[in-house]
């Protein structure tokens, strides 16, 4: 198993596992050829410092988890940095083999390699599986969050 990069090769499975949830089904757009937002998104994830979006691969190369990991300088904590963790997936022929917990593992580490002084996510209230697993790598629901929809 391996972490590295993603390329705009693995878009097209970044996205599937995505769309592949009660959730994702419903925000998604999971066909061939990809809408092509989802390309030009990649780009702009690709061309920033402060962005890495990383896949996980099997030993045939299969693209079997991804996450994004973004780090947001800011001048709290004396400029410190915080890791956000988003769109975190396992592909469903693999969930439950601890590869989420390898995902994360490689994330935290990332992290600190950056000088980040902590990781934070969000995880939607429909999500309580997601909410225990976060919870059993040590993540504490610490602060409540607010979005506003456009």
């Amino acid at each position: 198993m391996k972490i590295r990069p993603a390329n705009k090769n693995d878009v097209a499975a970044i996205v599937e596992m995505l769309a592949n949830d009660k959730l994702g089904s419903q925000r998604e757009e999971f066909r061939n050829p990809l809408p092509n937002a989802y390309l030009k998104a990649f780009e702009s994830i690709n061309t920033d410092p402060y962005q890495e979006l990383v896949v996980m691969e099997d030993e045939s190369e299969m693209v079997i988890g991804t996450l994004q990991l973004s780090f947001i300088q800011y001048l709290t904590y004396q400029g410190g940095i915080r890791a956000q963790i988003e769109q975190v997936r396992i592909h469903e022929s693999q969930r439950g083999k601890g590869l989420g917990k390898v995902l994360f593992e490689w994330a935290i580490n990332r992290s600190k390699e950056r000088g980040a002084h902590l990781v934070q996510l969000t995880t939607d209230k429909k999500r309580p599986d997601a909410l225990r697993f976060y919870e059993s790598l040590g993540f504490k629901a610490s602060h409540e969050g607010m979005k506003l929809k456009f």
